[in-house]
């Protein structure tokens, strides 16, 4: 097992002691801070995603987008072997993709640089705004796109995370950013909006 492996197993086994009302409470302060950040609008095009195992449930944050009039979309996995994602609209269909997790079967496919707002879950983060992901490195390749540009227009990258999953010093932080790892522009925590400096304002 590389460092990188050992160090998200390490900080998934974190994230799982947490307790079911620690787990519900962070969800909820997580929603509220989304609401009151201005980012979710009407007509906004915003994903979110469905949590899978002990990751932070977007539930609440997913019932205030919807709230505030929110064109709401979820992760689509279109290839395995490429590890390629788009998002699709919630409305229709669903089907179970292969990891057993819920997506729409719908037609419409959105790439992620026509998104507004794009909530992502992970295992992980540091001080800089750099994330460790699952590993698959689905969210990296559909929003390589942002590693291209000379200037930021966006969608902008949010984290929604547990205070608790910040990798400092004496977890093993800062993470040593790989050239395929896109950066957060914000992180959302029980705790408030942490927003990060430098090229992806």
């Amino acid at each position: 097992m590389n460092p990188r492996e050992r160090l998200r197993s390490a900080m998934r086994a974190r994230r799982a002691a947490l307790s079911p009302t620690e787990r519900r409470r962070a969800a909820e302060a997580i929603a509220r801070h989304l609401a009151a950040s201005g980012w979710l609008r009407p007509g906004r095009c915003v994903a979110a995603y469905l949590a899978v195992g002990s990751e932070l449930d977007a539930t609440p944050v997913i019932q205030r987008a919807l709230r505030h009039g929110c064109r709401l979309l979820m992760p689509r996995i279109e290839s395995t072997r490429s590890a390629r994602m788009t998002f699709s609209p919630t409305v229709g269909r669903w089907r179970v993709n292969r990891f057993g997790i819920l997506e729409p079967d719908s037609r419409e496919r959105v790439p992620a640089s026509r998104c507004t707002l794009i909530l992502l879950p992970l295992v992980a983060f540091d001080e800089t705004g750099s994330r460790l992901g699952s590993g698959a490195g689905y969210y990296d390749r559909a929003l390589a796109f942002r590693n291209r540009r000379h200037r930021w227009r966006g969608p902008r990258l949010v984290g929604l995370a547990h205070s608790s999953q910040e990798l400092t010093k004496a977890l093993g932080g800062p993470l040593q950013r790989l050239p395929t790892d896109i950066p957060l522009d914000a992180l959302i925590t029980e705790q408030g909006i942490r927003i990060f400096p430098g090229e992806n304002p």
